[in-house]
């Protein structure tokens, strides 16, 4: 593999799913991800999306709904948009929340672990809404941020999907103080230390 076809990427513990709640500080891995070229030790994040797009074309075609498939890298992961193509075809793939999403994410990310014999840490958006969560999150974060900040109290955010508190940890660490998912799912949530 040479340098061209690799990206380095620190994944902290909490990005991977392990939770700091039990006290234990959030800890960090550097890892050589292949991001082109073939790899003699599996596959590589275009490759994981490529196979992505192929499962869910043939979802698409199975329950007869046109949707464009964009693919493509962000922070080190394979990322997987459906685009709808007529608007409000695509509300049933998304469901109550975003849980008919998280369910396809988790169907997509089982179809590419299949395929490929490495696990996936795919990202699926469907019609735009992880998207408009991740600006929606951001803002509420920036609110709770404030509100820590103000008062010097902890901010006990509503409990939230992996994803969603992922999105509120980044706002809460580019803003200089802490956080931790505390709580048990589904019910996890967000406390917002101020530094």
């Amino acid at each position: 593999m040479s340098a061209e076809d690799t990206e380095t990427v620190v994944e902290t513990s909490e990005e991977v799913g392990i939770d700091s709640a039990a006290g234990e500080p959030a800890t960090e891995s550097v890892v050589a991800v292949e991001t082109g070229g073939e790899s003699e030790e599996g596959p590589t994040l275009a490759d994981e999306g490529d196979v992505a797009a192929d499962y869910l074309e043939g979802l698409l075609d199975i329950i007869d709904i046109d949707g464009d498939i964009d693919i493509s890298v962000a922070n080190g992961r394979p990322a997987v948009a459906v685009i709808e193509v007529d608007k409000g075809d695509l509300e049933h793939l998304v469901g109550p929340d975003g849980s008919v999403l998280t369910a396809l994410q988790d169907l997509t990310r089982l179809a590419v672990s299949r395929e490929t014999g490495h696990r996936s840490r795919l990202m699926l958006d469907i019609a735009g809404h992880r998207a408009t969560r991740r600006a929606e999150l951001q803002r509420v974060a920036q609110q709770a941020i404030a509100e820590a900040k103000e008062t010097g109290a902890p901010v006990r955010m509503s409990a939230m999907t992996p994803f969603e508190r992922k999105v509120v940890h980044d706002e809460v660490a580019a803003a200089g103080l802490t956080s931790e998912s505390e709580g048990t799912e589904p019910q996890r949530y967000v406390v917002i230390t101020p530094a």
